[in-house]
């Protein structure tokens, strides 16, 4: 089951260039911590891992993914329920219970759940091809999946999954070629749910209304704190940064630096100048992406093209939340940046979903007679 195919080099580039980067980048960022190193060598046993299961990945078929799909996603439901579990199985942080504790590593399943849902709902969408083009009753089963995947994240208070889970699957009906006018009523009732979940949750709405506030920079407000001191270390870095590790907003007055705020550490110390080769690299590959997904679609493999979509979707909401809530144009979240941040789970399982994108591009590549293996 060979392509006989190498993975695209410009594409496979950029990738590991990012991957470096933030390898350097996170060991900085975690300079404040007495155990610095302690992050480097796990992160770097992070990054390890991944590789390998991205080296797998690229030598599996697209419809041996295909194959397992429903077995994957039946799997990281139960893995979201066994966060219930009572310590020390579960692992709870700021009251938020999200993590399987596996003593040297806490695994995270909502980010097993977005890779899992979108090769599920890219294995639906064709299963289901029929009533996808029927009024509501595609619509109907989407929801009922979805719904069962959302209701245990917002059991967790993990609402940043939920929604970019969400989001993604009903991306992935757009592309399937749904109804525009049952897509948007959905989607504004999900917005609208949205709304009535954060009106519920008073802390969410200090949140908000603390971080919308006229005066900004006057508040002492511990909820802008984050967004104040990440915007000042940007500030600091001007076009050049101060240089890697000559950070200072890292050292106690920037929280979270290593994983949600890393972003705003690359800004102090590399400038705009770094911040830019972030930027450039995820809309290069990013746009690499979906190029590829439009070339699976008109070789009418539609799997690899939907999973494609849905994973280049996936990332480019979760780079534009982290990157807008650290040049303070969002409300801070717990959102990881992909490749960059400190993080176990988020970061191999980025890796598997850019090798399954590579993978489905050296079988775009493969002549039709080997090529209609992998369909």
């Amino acid at each position: 089951m060979r392509t006989r195919q190498m993975p695209d080099k410009a594409l496979l580039s950029s990738i590991l260039a990012l991957l470096i980067f933030g390898w350097l980048m996170s060991f900085s960022a975690s300079l404040a911590y007495f155990s610095s190193y302690s992050f480097f060598f796990k992160q770097t046993i992070f990054i390890c891992a991944g590789l390998f299961a991205g080296l797998i990945i690229l030598n599996t078929p697209i419809s041996t993914l295909q194959k397992y799909s429903i077995p994957l996603f039946i799997l990281s439901l139960i893995l979201l329920t066994v966060v219930f579990f009572p310590p020390p199985i579960g692992h709870t942080v700021n009251g938020s219970t999200r993590w399987i504790n596996f003593v040297f590593f806490k695994f995270q399943p909502s980010e097993l759940m977005k890779l899992s849902m979108v090769l599920f709902m890219a294995g639906f969408l064709i299963r289901q091809e029929k009533d996808i083009r029927r009024p509501w009753k595609g619509f109907l089963k989407t929801l009922v999946i979805i719904g069962i995947a959302d209701f245990l994240l917002l059991l967790e208070t993990d609402f940043g999954a939920t929604l970019i889970i969400s989001l993604t699957a009903l991306a992935m009906l757009y592309a399937a070629g749904v109804f525009l006018k049952q897509l948007s009523i959905i989607t504004a009732g999900l917005f609208a749910f949205v709304g009535v979940f954060i009106y519920l949750n008073p802390n969410r709405i200090a949140r908000l209304t603390s971080f919308w506030v006229d005066d900004f920079w006057a508040s002492n407000d511990a909820k802008v704190h984050q967004t104040q001191q990440a915007l000042i270390g940007i500030a600091r870095g001007d076009w050049f940064g101060t240089g890697i590790g000559a950070g200072i907003q890292k050292y106690s007055l920037l929280p979270e630096r290593h994983t949600d705020m890393i972003f705003a550490v690359i800004g102090e110390e590399l400038g705009i100048l770094g911040m830019m080769f972030v930027l450039l690299s995820f809309l290069f590959i990013l746009l690499k992406g979906f190029k590829i997904a439009k070339v699976a679609l008109q070789k009418g493999r539609y799997y690899s093209s939907y999973v494609v979509f849905g994973i280049c979707t996936w990332f480019a909401m979760q780079i534009t939340v982290n990157i807008g809530m650290n040049l303070g144009l969002l409300p801070p979240k717990g959102f990881t940046l992909p490749l960059l941040s400190y993080g176990g789970t988020s970061m191999i399982f980025a890796i598997i979903s850019l090798a399954i994108i590579l993978r489905v591009d050296m079988e775009n590549r493969t002549k039709y007679s080997k090529q209609r293996h992998y369909v």
